[in-house]
């Protein structure tokens, strides 16, 4: 099953608050949102790539909550961010001043923030190609590390602010660099 993309901007745009509603009256739904107004409609992960997804979740969590850095977000999450797309990213992080920062009913809905790092762990039905361009669209709206890992290939990407990206053959972990210090993602979960 691979992404849809639906476009009803001749019969309506949809405002922020409007696709927020349509989120939430259809919560068995994953809506994302690209900067044309298009809605895509993202397919449910498998059971491996889930599994697989929860553990890099639960990585994330522990650190967070023994450094107190920041937030952790699960693929649930949309982030409205300020180039026009509403995305999902599988796992996200943002610094703790930055999201405090934000205003109580910006993060009530889909935050109005790019996060600081973002992980898209592909699926099976996953277009590399899209979900390259996608990791494109997080950089350019802000975002400072992004590591899109595919298990198939055993194949990460590095994406940096201002950098071109970096590619490694199964690697068997990943460092947060400054941006999570103190962070290492053991890839044995995930090529495992």
């Amino acid at each position: 099953m691979t992404a849809i993309t639906i476009n009803f901007n001749n019969i309506v745009k949809l405002s922020d608050d409007q696709f927020y509603q349509l989120c939430r009256d259809n919560p068995d739904v994953k809506f994302e949102r690209n900067a044309f107004g298009e809605i895509i409609v993202m397919p449910p992960t498998g059971g491996e790539t889930g599994k697989r997804n929860a553990s890099i979740i639960a990585d994330f969590v522990i650190w967070n909550r023994q450094t107190k850095l920041g937030e952790v977000f699960d693929s649930s999450t949309c982030f409205k961010l300020p180039n026009g797309f509403d995305r999902s990213p599988d796992v996200s992080w943002i610094q703790l001043e930055r999201w405090n920062a934000l205003k109580p009913e910006q993060r009530e809905k889909f935050p109005t923030i790019a996060p600081d790092f973002v992980l898209e762990l592909m699926s099976p039905s996953d277009s590399l190609r899209e979900t390259q361009d996608k990791m494109q669209e997080y950089m350019n709206a802000g975002v400072k590390l992004g590591w899109l890992i595919d298990r198939k290939t055993r194949r990460v990407e590095i994406y940096r602010q201002g950098q071109s990206k970096e590619v490694l053959e199964s690697p068997t972990s990943l460092s947060g660099e400054d941006i999570l210090p103190g962070f290492v993602l053991d890839l044995q979960i995930i090529w495992g």
